[in-house]
C-alpha cells in the first residue's frame, strides 16, 4: 500500500489547478492517476490546502464510481456483466480470473498489487460480447481460456 509522505507531487497537482476548490474532481482524478487510488493522507492534505472539509472531499470521492479509496492493481481488469455479456457467458470468465489470482467477490486486488478484478454493469461494447477491459483497453469475444492467456501475458511482462 502506498503511503504519501512526500507531498511535492500533490503540490504540483494543486498548482496545475490553481488551488481552486472548484477543481476538486480534476484534482482527485490526477491524484488517483498518480497513486492508482486515493490515499487517506492525500485527502487530508488536499483538505488542508484547499480549505475544504475532509468529509466533503470524501463525499465527492465516494459519490463517483471511478474513484477508489482502496489500492488497485497495476492491471485493472473489468469484466462486463451486462445482459449481452452475461448471456454470452461472462461469469465463467470472471470465475477463472478469480480462481487463477486467488481473488473473490470481496477480495478484488492481489497482494502484490499487480491485478484488480472488478465487474461492471456495462462496458458499452455489447456487439463484442463477452468483453473485458484491462486498463480501459477492450478485449472482445473473451473466453475463460483467452482470459488465462491474457493474464499469463501480463504476468510475463512484470
Amino acid at each position: 500500500m502506498h503511503e504519501v509522505t512526500d507531498f511535492r507531487e500533490m503540490d504540483e497537482i494543486l498548482q496545475k489547478y490553481r488551488h481552486e476548490p472548484s477543481n476538486i474532481i480534476a484534482i482527485l482524478q490526477d491524484t488517483q492517476g498518480k497513486y492508482r487510488y486515493l490515499p487517506r493522507e492525500a485527502l487530508v492534505y488536499l483538505s488542508d490546502k484547499l480549505g475544504i472539509s475532509t468529509a466533503k472531499i470524501y463525499s465527492v470521492a465516494t459519490f463517483y464510481e471511478n474513484f477508489s479509496l482502496k489500492p488497485k492493481g497495476k492491471y485493472v481488469i473489468k469484466i462486463c456483466d451486462g445482459t449481452a455479456c452475461h448471456v454470452r457467458k461472462s461469469v465463467p470468465i470472471l470465475e477463472r480470473l478469480r480462481q487463477e489470482l486467488s481473488l473473490s467477490e470481496t477480495r478484488v486486488t492481489t497482494d502484490d498489487l499487480l491485478f484488480t478484478v472488478e465487474t461492471v454493469a456495462c462496458l458499452g461494447a455489447c456487439g463484442l460480447a463477452p468483453v473485458l477491459t484491462v486498463n480501459d483497453k477492450v478485449y472482445p469475444a473473451m473466453t475463460p481460456d483467452k482470459a488465462s492467456q491474457l493474464l499469463a501475458k501480463f504476468k510475463e511482462e512484470n
